[in-house]
């Protein structure tokens, strides 16, 4: 099997107590379910993370 790399940017959204980053629906045949992935997670930008700490 080939190892396929791809990189985009995503903003990480909230859905009740999770933080998700979700995945493109155009890459469904490359990642299929059961499949065993890589994540590396690189802060582009830590304004939100102070956003958040003024709403608490």
């Amino acid at each position: 099997m080939a190892n396929n790399k791809i990189t985009i940017t995503k903003k990480i959204s909230k859905q009740g107590n999770n933080h998700m980053i979700v995945i493109p629906t155009y890459l469904r045949e490359m990642l299929k379910a059961g499949s065993l992935v890589q994540v590396e997670i690189t802060t582009l930008d830590s304004e939100p993370e102070a956003k958040e700490e003024e709403n608490e």
